[in-house]
């Protein structure tokens, strides 16, 4: 057993494994926990209680979760001393236990991190943030047809603008970059500019597409969407879609066809010469061209700008949505505020194997204690956790109790503020709520 500075791994618990490309789970995971700052006091409680009373109801004892206390933030501050937001021993559990789940995070003043969370996912190397969006009956909404929307985001982790690679203006640094580019690149940025990076490359393109057309092959869904500005930002976004492309025909090929490819199929079936390069797509369309993509995944893409239209108008037609890190921080609490919110939007961030599962909103420190906010969030990152595990009879439980307890209109202050005629419940209420509708 790995040792550790500060913390102890409970001793009725064993580790998760791998084995090939799989996860190996014991009946009784070790799962590190982190409760998170400001409203993490909150909701961690509330979703421990959910999660807990699921894996008993759906295994009646035969599994549980041994839970193991980890730190980050203002909680490691105060176990490990000063500056100490993000201590060793939380990314070596992380890295041993393989699943984790986690409460919002401050960001420290002064220096030090950019933010907790950034820094978490390029260490251990998180490359996709994963958030699923659907909406629950009942729950308040801005959009017409709520109920439309039911995709998954990928959204790249540890590149583009937040790789964190920039100048302050004014700085000898910034100068010197600006008079590279300017002189030796033949450029003309501003004398008086910050300057910023956006590396985007092939390795970090590619796992991530890769880990989203196996997620849609996985869970049967038909099409995967790459979402960029590749119009303006050509050997950037231009590029990531490219080599999505690229990736999805090298590897796939017999699961995938690409949306161009429809289109020339539809257009052989009008007796319209096909555009496809010849023999790119014969061993699939077999000389029977029909437009109809069959049990394939349908890959295309979408300029980002457009894909905000889209999923306000057209959300049913896209299913997972593959995208760069910007664009996904974007699209991603775009498309939650048409289901109720952050307090109902779960994400993962996962790598090749470890993953860990994070409420999406902030810490909300005004409200801290008060036991008031919606867990929402958390509850369904735990569920996304539970799936992980391979536990989907557990996952299931919880969706089936937050919908039915949102369908009674039994909620907390930020949904009964919008809710005609809702009972309002504390954060913990909620909880118990939740688990009594599970039955």
């Amino acid at each position: 057993m790995v040792n550790f500075e500060q913390i102890t791994p409970p001793e009725d618990g064993q580790p998760i494994t791998i084995e090939g490309d799989e996860l190996k789970v014991p009946d009784r995971p070790i799962i590190p926990f982190i409760r998170g700052d400001g409203i993490g006091s909150d909701i961690w409680p509330a979703a421990k209680v959910v999660l807990d009373a699921a894996v008993q109801k759906a295994y009646g004892g035969r599994r549980s979760i041994a839970w193991m206390k980890i730190y980050a933030g203002d909680e490691a501050v105060k176990e490990y001393g000063p500056g100490q937001f993000l201590p060793a021993d939380t990314l070596k559990a992380i890295e041993t236990f393989i699943v984790a789940i986690k409460g919002p995070l401050t960001t420290p003043v002064g220096g030090g991190y950019r933010s907790l969370n950034v820094t978490l996912r390029q260490v251990l190397n998180l490359y996709a943030c994963v958030r699923p969006v659907r909406w629950f009956k009942g729950v308040p909404s801005p959009v017409v047809h709520p109920e439309r929307m039911n995709i998954i985001i990928f959204r790249e982790n540890t590149e583009d603008v937040y790789a964190g690679i920039e100048w302050q203006q004014g700085t000898a640094e910034a100068s010197e970059v600006i008079e590279f580019i300017n002189q030796k690149m033949g450029k003309n940025i501003r004398t008086d500019s910050g300057v910023g990076i956006k590396p985007i490359s092939i390795t970090g393109s590619k796992q991530l597409v890769r880990k989203a057309i196996k997620h849609a092959i996985a869970e049967g869904r038909k099409s995967v969407t790459l979402m960029h500005k590749g119009n303006i930002m050509k050997f950037t976004e231009g590029a990531f879609k490219d080599w999505g492309y690229e990736l999805a025909l090298e590897e796939f090929r017999d699961r995938v066809i690409t949306e161009a490819e429809l289109w020339d199929e539809t257009r052989a079936e009008d007796g319209v010469t096909p555009i496809t390069k010849p023999g790119a797509f014969a061993e699939l369309r077999g000389g029977r061209p029909t437009g109809d993509p069959g049990d394939r995944i349908v890959i295309k893409d979408r300029i980002a700008d457009s894909m905000f239209q889209q999923i306000l108008t057209r959300a049913d037609e896209y299913e997972v949505v593959c995208t760069l890190n910007l664009n996904g921080d974007y699209i991603s609490d775009a498309a939650a505020a048409q289901v109720g919110g952050l307090g109902m939007a779960p994400g993962a961030n996962i790598g090749d194997f470890v993953g860990l599962f994070e409420a999406t909103h902030g810490t909300a420190p005004k409200y801290a204690g008060q036991d008031k906010v919606n867990p929402g969030s958390l509850v369904l990152s735990g569920v996304m956790m539970l799936n992980y595990l391979g536990w989907r009879e557990a996952g299931k439980l919880v969706e089936d109790g937050i919908g039915r307890t949102i369908e009674a209109k039994t909620v907390t202050y930020d949904l009964h503020r919008l809710m005609e005629g809702a009972t309002k419940v504390s954060c913990s209420g909620y909880a118990e709520a939740i688990v009594k509708n599970m039955d």
